[in-house]
């Protein structure tokens, strides 16, 4: 056997096992998930009452609206200030550039179970109650700083050649920017918005500590409902938000896909 040929065999098996690893316990909850047992102790029938008493939730509904509405307030609040702060980092004029640059990338690099703690620490600090708003800020918080290096990366393969050949043609600065400049940073705003809501939604350690009793989002609903042991519940409310997170991805593929053609 040659040596290239062994060599990616051995690449193939490795990454088998690694996907192995990966989605094996997800194919588990999706099968339980229909498994017509209380516990998880073996297989008893096939049912779909969990997700029928998943619809009739009361709790769920209302987690699943705090979940949202945290996800999509968020999303906007942050890709907005995400494009403002990737414009004025592209500046090379401003003095400030590097600090600030460097500043972003500290929620990407800092524990979230640190950002947690210390976003409590900072509302306990300013005596404001944790709720909706502390949720919302912390997310808002967390997400920035992916919007602002994904928005960044698109500025940074911008053809420069577009803007002064508008210029030349006298055209006004704020007419450059909308017919120019923003048209082709469009993919990478839609990019940004889409991590930022996955994120937002996926998020449980920040919100943990920034939620507060009283305001619970779906990741808070799951962690608490395991433990008071109602797992068959929850493995079906997990297989739709896997199904919702490939939906997700599907939809962002495309999206960037029509955009760049």
């Amino acid at each position: 056997m040659k040596p290239g040929s062994l060599y990616r065999r051995l690449n193939l098996s490795a990454f088998t096992l690694v996907m192995i690893f990966l989605y094996i316990p997800i194919l588990i909850l999706i099968i339980f998930s229909f498994n017509n047992s209380k516990i998880v102790a073996g297989w008893k029938g096939f049912t779909l009452k969990y997700y029928l008493l998943l619809f009739q939730n009361e709790q769920i509904k209302l987690a699943f609206q705090h979940t949202v509405m945290i996800a999509l307030t968020s999303t906007l609040v942050s890709t907005i200030l995400g494009v403002l702060a990737a414009l004025g980092l592209e500046n090379k004029r401003f003095k400030g550039r590097k600090v600030l640059r460097a500043l972003v990338y500290v929620p990407l690099i800092m524990p979230d179970i640190l950002m947690g703690v210390s976003l409590a620490l900072l509302f306990n600090f300013l005596r404001v109650g944790t709720g909706m708003l502390t949720v919302f800020i912390a997310h808002v918080t967390f997400c920035l700083s992916y919007t602002v290096i994904v928005i960044q990366s698109r500025l940074e393969g911008f053809d420069y050649s577009l803007v002064e050949a508008a210029m030349d043609l006298g055209a006004k600065p704020w007419l450059i920017f909308w017919k120019v400049k923003f048209p082709l940073m469009v993919p990478g705003i839609v990019a940004a918005a889409l991590l930022a809501f996955t994120l937002s939604i996926d998020d449980f350690i920040i919100t943990f500590f920034t939620s507060g009793r009283g305001f619970d989002t779906l990741p808070i609903y799951v962690e608490g409902a395991i433990r008071r042991g109602t797992i068959t519940t929850i493995n079906a409310l997990s297989t739709l938000m896997v199904g919702f997170t490939l939906l997700l991805v599907i939809t962002t593929k495309r999206i960037r896909k029509l955009l760049l053609n």
